[in-house]
């Protein structure tokens, strides 16, 4: 394996940017997938029948927070990425540690928005509008669950067997997928819950 010393160690290698350059491709067809469930969502918004409507539901509040959590989350793995390329490996792992954490609260307060939906009779049998809602928030749940463990699994590795270039190109990968999760959150916060909430 030839490294390339004027790369950043997650493109040190050949395999390393293909593997990347498929990443990329991955998140393609992620980004088909929740274009398919923005617009399923768009199209059942209006259809709530005797369901409650957006406005009735969504509360501000586990929105902000779970908002500034998955943003924070964002520059903190940025920061275990940067630390990542220093060669600090105990200073990427703490911000892996914290991003990891943060995506923890985020998923809490999620569940907990479910559990207030579930409360007020907001469940997939209700009506289009929720069926499309609880599908997109579910299906973007279920992605951050799976970077957590993704996560958990990453930061093993790196402290069993240190920055290597295959570990700090797993690393890298799994910080563009969780940017991914954040764009994507920004679009569900900005076109479902505030535009619900007017």
């Amino acid at each position: 394996m030839k490294l390339d010393h004027t790369q950043p160690l997650e493109y040190s290698t050949d395999q390393n940017q293909l593997n990347i350059l498929g990443f990329w491709i991955f998140l393609g067809a992620e980004i088909m997938l929740f274009a398919t469930l923005f617009t399923s969502y768009f199209i059942f918004e209006g259809r709530t029948g005797s369901g409650p409507t957006p406005a009735e539901i969504f509360e501000i509040t586990p929105v902000l927070i779970e908002t500034f959590v998955l943003l924070t989350s964002s520059f903190t793995i940025g920061l275990g990425v940067h630390a990542m390329r220093l060669g600090r490996k105990n200073a990427m792992l703490t911000f892996f540690g914290i991003t990891l954490l943060l995506g923890l609260v985020f998923l809490g307060v999620e569940i907990y928005e479910f559990m207030h939906y579930y409360h007020v009779g907001a469940t997939y049998q209700t009506s289009g509008f929720t069926a499309g809602l609880l599908t997109l928030l579910g299906t973007h749940g279920a992605h951050v669950t799976l970077g957590l463990f993704w996560g958990l699994f990453i930061i093993l590795q790196v402290k069993k067997r240190g920055l290597t270039p295959e570990n700090a190109n797993k690393s890298f990968i799994f910080s563009l997928y969780w940017h991914f999760l954040d764009v994507v959150w920004i679009f569900i916060f900005s076109f479902v819950y505030l535009k619900g909430m007017m």
